[in-house]
């Protein structure tokens, strides 16, 4: 059982951070915005700074449990691409999906939050592997 590498934690969340940035501004903003059903006025009128910081927070709790699973069970590349890829796969993006189900969202929105973490995970995982 090894460390916690708390550098590649920090570095795995600001890579989910950017694939966010991305995700919900160039390539899907507008549609997911429509989707969610937030007007410009709603988008306007939100505490960004609060949001960013939780968001931020948020991502680096799944990179410190990404890191935690990493040090005690030391997996090899294609480990650790299969531990971050299958969160997303095996909880995150079911657990967002029964949600919407509840909340009658639709499935555009559905494919566009179950892409943005898989492929925020995707950019945890390649942060660890870089790091192993």
């Amino acid at each position: 059982m090894g460390d916690i590498n708390l550098l590649a934690v920090i570095l795995a969340a600001l890579a989910f951070f950017v694939v966010g940035m991305v995700w919900y501004g160039a390539l899907f903003g507008k549609v997911w915005q429509r989707e969610a059903g937030l007007s410009e006025e709603q988008m306007a009128g939100g505490n960004m700074p609060l949001i960013f910081g939780l968001c931020f927070l948020f991502e680096l709790l799944i990179a410190l449990t990404l890191g935690h699973q990493f040090a005690r069970s030391d997996p090899s590349t294609l480990g650790i691409m299969m531990i971050s890829t299958g969160y997303a796969i095996g909880l995150m993006i079911p657990a967002t999906g029964i949600n919407y189900l509840f909340q009658r969202r639709s499935g555009k929105l559905f494919a566009i939050d179950a892409g943005h973490f898989l492929f925020g995970m995707a950019a945890m995982g390649a942060v660890f592997v870089w790091f192993s």
